[in-house]
């Protein structure tokens, strides 16, 4: 099977603003068979909030990995099934930008 940041790296090629690109990468994780369930966590005002979700949860196989532009912590990405770390890690490097984008939504839910 592919790595998962390729098919990120499609997606996101296709370009759109950044609250759609982000939908279309959890949406596209989600198709993988090891992954049930995606999501991608804003940091705001110091707590994690999530943002765009797809699939079905399962905390007991929640994976996580740092979302960092230029230094600084934006996010998180979460996974619910069995991706290698370093897999998990390219993808969150992938998003990072959009993640600082679409971070700060002042309090508002995420429109899904």
């Amino acid at each position: 099977m592919s790595d998962p940041a390729a098919e990120v790296a499609d997606v996101l090629e296709h370009g759109g603003d950044a609250d759609d690109a982000l939908r279309n990468v959890v949406a596209a994780l989600v198709r993988r068979s090891e992954i049930s369930w995606a999501g991608i966590a804003f940091i705001e005002e110091g707590a994690l909030r999530l943002g765009p979700a797809a699939g079905r949860a399962d905390e007991s196989r929640r994976l996580r990995a740092p979302v960092s532009f230029q230094g600084a912590s934006v996010g998180e990405l979460w996974v619910d099934g069995t991706v290698p770390a370093d897999e998990l890690d390219r993808v969150a490097a992938l998003i990072a930008p959009l993640v600082l984008i679409g971070w700060d939504t002042g309090g508002e839910a995420w429109d899904p």
